[in-house]
C-alpha cells in the first residue's frame, strides 16, 4: 500500500457481515478486520461505521421480513447492538485490538456543542488506539431525529472527523453503467443526473437506502473534500486493493477544497425550519464578494425560526444557495427587510451589528 491516508471511514453494509437474516459471515469479518488492522498498522486511523443491528436483531427474534411498525425496528435494534458489538470485537481481538461502541442520532451532529462533543470523544477515542464502531442509534432514533441510512451517517462522519477518505463497502461491486456499458464506472467526477439515473434501492429485507443512499452521500463526503470508494466487501483484500491504486470499484473524486469545521458543520449537518428570501444584489454580494447578508438585501422569510437557529437563504427564483445562523427571528425579518443600517439603528438603539447573518456564519451551499 502506498500513498495512505492518515484517516479513513469504512463504512460496511448488512449485506457484508451477513449472510443471511441474522447469519453473520465470520469469514468475511474477520477478513474485514484484517484488512482494517493492516491500515492501522501502517499508521492510517480507522473509524467504522457499521449496520446489522436491527438484522441480527431480526435473526436472534426469528423474525423474517423487517418490522414496518417503528417500535419493533427499535426492539429489533436494542436486541442486535450488543450481538454486533461483540462481533466486532471478537474479529479484532486475534489482532490486540479493542473497540468502542459509538451511538448517533442526528440531533447529535446538528447541535453545535455536541456536534464537538462527538468530535472530541472520537479523536480521545483514536488517541487511545482503539477503533471507534458508529452506528445509527436506532433503538430511540424517531424519524425527526434519524439520519435516513448509514450511508449518509458515513458521509457525515468523514466530513466530522476530516477524513481522506470514505470507504463504502456493500453487496454491490461499484456503480454500474445499467443503462449503456453494463460495467463498473470506475470514477466519477462530478455527479451529474446521468450519473444519479444509473443508481436503484434495495429489495434486502434487512437493509435501506441501495445505491440512490450511496450516491447521496458520495455527493455529501465529496463536497466536504473526501474522495469516496464504493465497493464490494465480498473482494478478497478489498482495503489493501483500493488505497495501493487497483481499485475494483468506483471511486468519487472529491470536489474543491475541504472547508473549515464550523462551514461544514453549517452546510452538512443541518435540518433549517426556515428560509430566508433576499434579492439579486444580495445573491451577488454572497457568492461573489464573500459578504455578509444585510438587511437591505433581505425580501422576506419562509417557516419559523430564533435568532442564533442555522437558516436556509434561497434568492428571487426560489433556489436555496447559501445556509447560516441568522441573528435575528422570523418575526423581525418583516420588519426589517429592505432597510439600510440608519434605518436600523432607531430601532435596535442596543445592538452593535445589524447584519441579519455575518459572513462568518454562513457557508455557500
Amino acid at each position: 500500500m502506498v500513498n495512505l491516508p492518515k484517516r479513513v471511514v469504512v463504512k460496511l453494509g448488512t449485506g457484508v457481515l451477513t449472510s443471511g437474516i441474522g447469519q453473520l459471515d465470520t469469514a468475511r469479518i474477520a477478513a474485514v478486520c484484517a484488512g482494517l488492522t493492516a491500515l492501522r498498522r501502517a499508521g492510517t486511523e480507522v473509524i467504522v461505521v457499521s449496520s446489522g443491528a436491527v438484522g441480527l436483531g431480526m435473526g436472534r427474534l426469528g423474525l423474517k421480513k423487517r418490522p414496518a411498525d417503528l417500535a419493533k425496528k427499535q426492539a429489533c435494534a436494542a436486541v442486535g447492538q450488543s450481538l454486533l458489538m461483540q462481533t466486532w470485537q471478537r474479529g479484532f481481538e486475534p489482532h490486540g485490538l479493542t473497540v468502542a461502541q459509538v451511538l448517533l442520532t442526528h440531533d447529535d451532529l446538528r447541535e453545535r456543542a455536541r456536534h464537538l462533543g462527538v468530535k472530541a470523544s472520537l479523536q480521545a477515542t483514536l488517541d487511545y488506539g482503539a477503533i471507534p464502531i458508529i452506528n445509527e442509534n436506532d433503538t430511540v432514533s424517531a424519524a425527526e431525529i434519524k439520519f435516513g441510512d448509514n450511508d449518509t451517517l458515513s458521509a457525515l462522519v468523514a466530513s466530522l472527523v476530516g477524513a481522506q477518505y470514505l470507504v463504502i463497502l456493500s453487496t454491490a461491486p461499484g456503480l454500474i453503467d445499467l443503462h449503456g456499458t453494463g460495467e463498473i464506472v470506475p470514477v466519477v467526477e462530478k455527479i451529474t443526473p446521468s450519473i444519479e439515473a444509473m443508481a436503484g434501492g434495495t429489495t434486502s429485507e434487512t437493509a435501506t437506502g441501495g445505491m440512490i443512499s450511496k450516491i447521496s452521500a458520495a455527493r455529501l463526503a465529496t463536497k466536504a473534500g473526501c474522495g469516496v470508494f464504493i465497493a464490494s466487501g465480498a473482494e478478497p483484500d478489498i482495503l489493501a486493493r483500493l488505497f495501493s491504486g487497483r481499485s475494483p470499484g468506483t471511486f468519487f473524486v472529491p470536489s474543491g477544497l475541504p472547508m473549515e469545521s464550523k462551514k461544514r458543520w453549517l452546510a452538512y449537518f443541518q435540518r433549517p425550519g426556515g428560509t430566508i428570501l433576499v434579492n439579486t444584489n444580495a445573491v451577488a454580494a454572497l457568492r461573489e464578494q464573500g459578504r455578509s447578508l444585510l438587511p437591505v438585501g433581505v425580501t422576506g422569510s419562509r417557516g419559523t425560526f430564533v435568532a442564533g437557529d442555522v437558516v436556509d437563504i434561497a434568492g428571487p427564483d426560489g433556489k436555496v444557495f447559501a445556509r447560516g445562523e441568522t441573528t435575528f427571528a422570523e418575526t423581525e425579518i418583516s420588519c426589517l427587510a429592505g432597510r439600510n443600517s440608519g434605518q436600523l439603528k432607531p430601532l435596535y438603539p442596543g445592538r452593535k451589528r445589524l447584519e441579519v447573518i455575518h459572513r462568518n456564519d454562513l457557508v455557500l451551499l
